[in-house]
């Protein structure tokens, strides 16, 4: 629960000044949509899954905005840094949720 209060009141990152930046700050609100499945879980009980393989979709996101860090300077460097931490703290809160409502054995 404290990775969804701390996803839940966290500001979303910014886009950073280059396309691949900006190309992953899209790619992150995609993913971050799809995320809101938690939302009804938490406040309502309802177990629905993301349409899409979101742990795949967000891996390879965290992989894009690694590399764009690695070469990126300034201030574009610590908006990479933002958006990877907001993507992996997105996959914690992800994966928690696909254990916590998941078939239970």
């Amino acid at each position: 629960m404290d990775s969804y209060t701390l996803w839940y009141s966290l500001p979303f990152p910014s886009g950073g000044s280059t396309k691949d930046l900006k190309a992953t700050y899209a790619d992150l609100a995609e993913a971050d949509e799809y995320a809101t499945t938690v939302i009804r879980f938490v406040e309502r009980g309802i177990f629905k899954p993301a349409p899409v393989d979101l742990l795949a979709m967000l891996e390879e996101l965290m992989h894009r905005i690694d590399r764009i860090g690695d070469t990126a300077s300034g201030d574009d460097k610590a908006v990479a840094r933002r958006q990877h931490a907001y993507a992996s703290l997105l996959d914690l809160v992800y994966r928690q949720f696909l254990e916590e409502g998941g078939p239970q054995e």
